[in-house]
């Protein structure tokens, strides 16, 4: 199934501000908007239906509201969609889309088509409020979280350009918050963003297959549990204090003592068998030593959790270099010997600059982060 050509999708560029958007409302907050314009609850979930599972941007084409309820909601609310300012499509079938989000900000997201499933990784903020030293993202620096609309409009906007109608096979099985930026640095926005992946008014995916990845923002990792029940992955990246302080700056702040605890806390109770996912960036002689697998092992230890070990993907400006396969594989072997459940991740987009770490976008830098950068590698 080919791509829909991008002049083919609907996009309201510049939405009437003084207008409600619809398009990041949770069924929840959808409920209250109909009821605040007297009318009945009900209308929250046929109105997003039309606008998630159909596709559908005009209140005038969403045939089973009355004529007088449509022409209500075209005087007090909008469905935004951001301008697709292009797209990439890699050998191995990896699609990256840039999305203008403002005048001055664009963002990417990527859809990773694998045998059984789809994976779409959306993006949580303009640039990253972290710096992490191994990613591209951190490098551009950070101008603002999200909102609800343009999170979800990254699903919305995948689903139309891929041709998902309600009647064909759904091509996006699996939804991860591991693009652009921190995502429980934005729980504001990211929360209802995912509980509209999760409507069955909406595309109905069921937790397991919405997965938030954090470099360790513990306050949030305690929060997605009351309040938000998804699947939890941890950039981790190291097994101990002083080298995660390099790689993972934030581990000043939570460092591994604190942060192992709230993982377990995570994983405990509940009705379903739970795990977190590890990720770890493979750097050639900075991560990737035999001492340093046996030290993971040793932390990993009771968690239970799958640690994704990810060859490290260059980027312009970057000093690293990746792990040799021979090394990855020893250190796998090392973790696995442990009683780890271990797989070593294949490399999707690399020609795009869309695999993990590569994301960049357009970012209008309010750190200075990314004019240090430059400075610093002159």
């Amino acid at each position: 199934m080919s791509a829909t050509p991008l002049n083919a999708i609907p996009v309201i560029q510049e939405p009437v501000d003084s207008k409600i958007d619809l398009l990041g409302m949770d069924r929840s907050a959808m409920e209250t908007f109909f009821k605040e314009i007297g009318e009945k609850p009900f209308r929250a979930g046929q109105v997003m239906k039309w606008i998630h599972q159909f596709g559908v941007s005009e209140f005038e084409e969403m045939t089973n509201l009355s004529k007088a309820l449509r022409t209500k909601l075209e005087q007090v609310a909008v469905v935004r969609t951001p301008k697709i300012v292009a797209e990439q499509v890699s050998q191995d079938g990896t699609i990256k889309w840039l999305l203008e989000v403002d005048n001055h900000n664009s963002v990417e997201t990527v859809y990773i088509p694998e045998q059984n499933r789809g994976t779409l990784c959306i993006s949580s903020q303009v640039g990253c409020a972290l710096d992490c030293k191994f990613c591209a993202t951190g490098k551009q620096g950070f101008n603002r979280n999200l909102e609800n609309w343009e999170i979800i409009a990254q699903m919305w906007v995948a689903n139309k350009a891929l041709g998902c109608l309600p009647k064909e096979e759904r091509r996006i099985t699996n939804v991860v918050f591991m693009g652009m930026g921190e995502p429980l640095l934005n729980v504001k926005h990211t929360f209802p963003a995912a509980r509209i992946l999760m409507d069955d008014f909406a595309y109905g995916l069921s937790k397991r297959r919405v997965t938030i990845s954090t470099a360790g923002v513990v306050p949030a990792i305690d929060m997605i549990k009351a309040e938000l029940d998804v699947s939890l992955a941890i950039s981790l990246h190291a097994p101990n204090n002083p080298l995660r302080d390099i790689l993972v700056p934030i581990n000043e702040k939570y460092p591994l003592e604190v942060l192992m605890p709230s993982l377990h806390k995570y994983v405990e109770g509940g009705h379903s068998k739970k795990h977190v996912t590890v990720e770890y960036v493979m750097i050639d002689h900075v991560n990737d030593r035999i001492e340093h697998a046996e030290e993971l092992a040793v932390l990993l230890q009771g968690l239970p959790c799958k640690v994704n070990l990810i060859p490290f993907n260059p980027f312009p400006g970057t000093d690293y270099i990746r792990s040799s396969n021979n090394a990855i594989h020893r250190f796998r072997d090392v973790v696995e010997k442990a009683g780890l459940n271990v797989t070593v991740r294949k490399t999707r987009g690399d020609d795009i600059d869309a695999a993990c770490g590569q994301l960049a976008g357009k970012v209008k830098d309010r750190t200075k982060r990314s004019m240090q950068h430059a400075t610093a590698n002159q």
